[in-house]
């Protein structure tokens, strides 16, 4: 239940998307969908024992399964037409793809966005402060199972069919085709694969947590400073060597829940110190957006602190999977 509600808070909320008025109606009604995702993806990293691994891969899937083809928010021009982010999608033509026709800068924000905070964030946060024992178990049988995908299912038609949000705009068989056949790519490399599970000798310790959590901040804030195609590469490359980073020290000893949870807490903090910089998606008077976006500080650093503090009542730190 925490990782239903939580899920699609951190996805739209945590960065300041939303008055404070508003957060509970958006928890309850996309809790089916961001909540529903990020169950359905742990239970099925956990039961297959790809661990983070699939759930990272599994989250993309999702991010762009939802993108493309529930919203379809990644090929259509108009999608924020109505909202105070106008301008940002106009900016973002600038990376537009020929033939695909969607925007690779927007690609990373959405895709990214769900990786890091609809699917990873809330994951680690809730396990954390689960007990040691559970923590890398699965949650649900199998009838609860498949009644949170039907829920999720049931989510993702509501969103799909609200063509408030998707304007009469539907993609392209070409568009469907390409973002389905990557989505399939992503979901299989996620549970076929079994070379994940080879561990070798730990040589060296893991570095402090913070560290983990510098290192995954460093990777949010890195394309703040260019834009267009520059900034693409920058998230490119800065996402490929801290994904290689994080997997070297991940294998070493040490390595614990503590270390996760810096790095899918990185992302949430960043978000949240980014909500007093961007609009709320409708317009909000001064006062109201910044007491959402105060709320939204004081939910993020009881929640991580919350999570670092029950770790710390762990003794011995257990290796993830």
């Amino acid at each position: 239940m925490a990782l239903l509600v939580l899920a699609p808070w951190a996805a739209e909320c945590s960065w300041g998307g939303f008055t404070l008025q508003n957060v509970l109606p958006v928890v309850l009604i996309l809790a089916p969908l961001y909540g529903g995702a990020a169950v359905v993806i742990r239970e099925i990293a956990r039961r297959t024992g790809g661990g983070w691994p699939a759930i990272i891969l599994l989250a993309a899937a999702f991010g762009l399964f939802q993108a493309a083809l529930v919203d379809q928010s990644l090929f259509n021009p108009r999608y924020l037409d109505d909202t105070e982010f106008a301008d940002w999608a106009g900016a973002a033509n600038a990376t537009r793809v020929p033939v695909l026709g969607f925007s690779a800068e927007q690609a990373f924000d959405y895709i990214g966005n769900h990786v890091a905070l609809s699917i990873c964030a809330p994951i680690a946060l809730v396990e954390s402060f689960v007990g040691a024992q559970r923590r890398h178990r699965p949650w649900l049988g199998a009838s609860g199972l498949a009644a949170v995908a039907v829920m999720y299912v049931l989510g993702s038609l509501l969103i799909f069919f609200d063509d408030s949000g998707r304007k009469s705009f539907t993609a392209s068989p070409l568009q469907l085709l390409f973002a389905g056949s990557v989505v399939l790519t992503l979901v299989g490399a996620a549970i076929l694969p079994r070379f994940r599970h080879r561990r070798t000798p730990a040589t060296a310790n893991a570095p402090r947590p913070l560290w983990i959590g510098m290192v995954v901040l460093v990777a949010h804030l890195a394309s703040w400073l260019v834009t267009g195609w520059p900034a693409v590469a920058v998230r490119a490359a800065v996402v490929a060597v801290v994904a290689t980073v994080i997997v070297i020290w991940s294998r070493r000893a040490g390595w614990g829940q503590r270390h996760v949870l810096a790095a899918g807490s990185a992302g949430l903090l960043v978000a949240a110190a980014q909500a007093y910089l961007v609009p709320n998606y409708a317009p909000a008077s001064p006062t109201a957006a910044l007491v959402g976006d105060v709320a939204v500080s004081v939910i993020t650093l009881t929640l991580v602190g919350g999570a670092f503090w029950r770790l710390s009542r762990t003794p011995t730190p257990v290796r993830p999977t």
